[in-house]
C-alpha cells in the first residue's frame, strides 16, 4: 500500500552523522492539520535509533532549496538530551554562503535538567 503525501509537507530534511560513522537521513512529516508535525531532527534521530547508534556527532536540517535551517527549540532539546556533545552544521550569520559548527549546548547553555 502506498501512502499519500501532502504536497509542500516535506520541505525540511535532514542528515546526520553518528560517531560511529553511519549516516541517517530523514524528512519533516505534516498531516492535513497543521498542527500535527513532526521535526525531521526527530525522524533522523530515529533513523539512527534503527541502526542501533544513535549517539550524534554532527547534524544539519536543510530545506527544499538547500539552505540550512536551526533545529527548533524542541529539537535543539532534543538532540542535547540523546547526544550533549553533538555538533549542529549552521549557517554563518555573518559571511553568506558560509556554515559554522556549533556545539548543541551552546543553543542551550542553561537547559532543564531533571
Amino acid at each position: 500500500m502506498r501512502g499519500r503525501f501532502k504536497e509542500g509537507s516535506h520541505h525540511i530534511g535532514a542528515a546526520l552523522r553518528t560517531t560511529a560513522g553511519h549516516l541517517c537521513f530523514g524528512i519533516h512529516a505534516e498531516g492535513h492539520v497543521g498542527r500535527v508535525a513532526v521535526c525531521t531532527e526527530s525522524i533522523t534521530m530515529g533513523d539512527a535509533a534503527i541502526v542501533g547508534d544513535a549517539e550524534i556527532d554532527t547534524i544539519v536540517a536543510v530545506t527544499g532549496v538547500g539552505r540550512i535551517v536551526p533545529p527548533c527549540g524542541m529539537c535543539g532539546k532534543l538532540i542535547s538530551d540523546y547526544s550533549p556533545n553533538a555538533n549542529l552544521i549552521l549557517a554563518d550569520d555573518v559571511h553568506v554562503n558560509e556554515v559554522e559548527i556549533v556545539p548543541v549546548h551552546r543553543l542551550l547553555p542553561k537547559k532543564y535538567q531533571r
